[in-house]
């Protein structure tokens, strides 16, 4: 099956940085129907994932269990999958156990199914038990080796930048807290991989636990972003149609990339090269209308100044 991206994007602050040559490539390879980008995007890497190698036992038994509710409700998967506004794809990937759904979808699929206890039970007792998703396994896996690691964040601050108390208010689970801890070291093993994050503007004013806890992670930002092999910029907000999230790309040193995008429900992991190349002009466009590396600083300060302290 062959997939494609609908771009749309309309730019709400104006921004004198970027390049007119980026921004007329991107518009003629991804059907951009504006002349610019002032900030965020996102990707749908459709049906392209990695081919998982392994499926977690837990997620294994969660899924046959939701077959076994649905099949006992007397519903198709994509009967199902209208009830609660995903994709029948995505439900079967649940029923696989090929991806780790939310909490708050497993609550409503739980409704769906008319068995909203057995689902939430079900849910905390296996899907809680992985340490990382299933669909983010294979990228966090590519993530490690990787040379270069380029990371744009639409809502939240990146996995790899956040404090420990950011992190502990969006993961319920000790776990995946420990967990994403670990994967940090990304940023200061050897050798030492160059990674370029980009966060929409958004995120630096989104209250994520407490005052407290954004006044830590944006101190925390602006140390991290003086380290040698880190470049962080900043975004303007801008609005889009058709493609939302966040998303992340890898290159090996022999030059490979996988990218990954996260979406609402879970997220996918591609090696397409038709989508290789979108992320990387997206994200060659986006780097272009960011502040620069100082003044993002200086940004960061000022916000932390004005909201966080």
């Amino acid at each position: 099956m062959r997939l494609g991206l609908s771009w749309e994007f309309r730019v709400l602050s104006p921004s004198s940085h970027g390049a007119t040559y980026g921004r007329t490539e991107l518009v003629r390879k991804s059907h951009i129907t504006t002349n610019g980008i002032a900030g965020t995007t996102g990707l749908d890497l459709g049906a392209h994932m990695v081919t998982k190698k392994r499926i977690d036992p837990h997620l294994r038994r969660f899924g046959a269990k939701i077959q076994r509710f649905r099949e006992e409700a007397g519903l198709s998967q994509a009967e199902a999958a209208k009830m609660v506004n995903v994709t029948r794809s995505y439900i079967g990937q649940v029923e696989r156990g090929i991806t780790r759904c939310r909490k708050d979808f497993s609550e409503r699929l739980g409704v769906a199914l008319m068995r909203p206890e057995e689902v939430a039970e079900a849910w905390s007792e296996l899907v809680r038990s992985a340490k990382y998703p299933q669909y983010f396994e294979d990228f966090a896996s590519l993530e490690s080796t990787a040379v270069l690691l380029r990371k744009y964040s639409a809502d939240v601050v990146d996995g790899l930048l956040q404090v420990e108390s950011y992190a502990r208010v969006l993961l319920r689970a000790e776990d995946s807290v420990l967990a994403r801890m670990k994967r940090q070291e990304i940023l200061t093993r050897e050798p030492t991989p160059m990674v370029c994050f980009i966060l929409d503007e958004s995120v630096l004013y989104r209250e994520v636990g407490s005052p407290e806890i954004m006044n830590a992670q944006l101190n925390h930002l602006l140390e991290v972003s003086a380290w040698e092999k880190v470049c962080l910029q900043v975004a303007p907000t801008a609005y889009y149609r058709g493609v939302s999230g966040s998303f992340s790309i890898a290159t090996q040193e022999d030059r490979d990339e996988a990218a990954y995008a996260g979406s609402a429900f879970g997220g996918e992991t591609s090696e397409e090269a038709e989508q290789l190349l979108l992320v990387n002009e997206a994200f060659a466009v986006l780097q272009a209308r960011a502040r620069n590396v100082a003044d993002t600083r200086t940004f960061i300060r000022r916000v932390l100044e004005e909201r966080w302290t």
